[in-house]
């Protein structure tokens, strides 16, 4: 892979990340209002995102490996 690859697919991991933990803290803070709705909608948005990121970060280390 070249690294310009490389250095692009770990920027989007490290946002999707980033992305992930603010849905997370926005979720928890819905919940404490007692958003339910919101609070689930931003979870399940969360999940996905985090989700994403993770296979995203086996495919750099699977590509990595070649």
């Amino acid at each position: 892979m070249k690294q310009e690859t490389f250095t692009i697919l770990s920027n989007v991991y490290t946002q999707l990340q980033q992305i992930a933990a603010q849905l997370y803290t926005a979720a928890e803070v819905a919940l404490q209002n007692d958003d339910f709705d919101d609070a689930s909608l931003l979870q399940s948005r969360a999940d996905k995102i985090y989700e994403e990121a993770e296979n995203l970060d086996a495919l750099i280390i699977e590509l990595e490996g070649e």
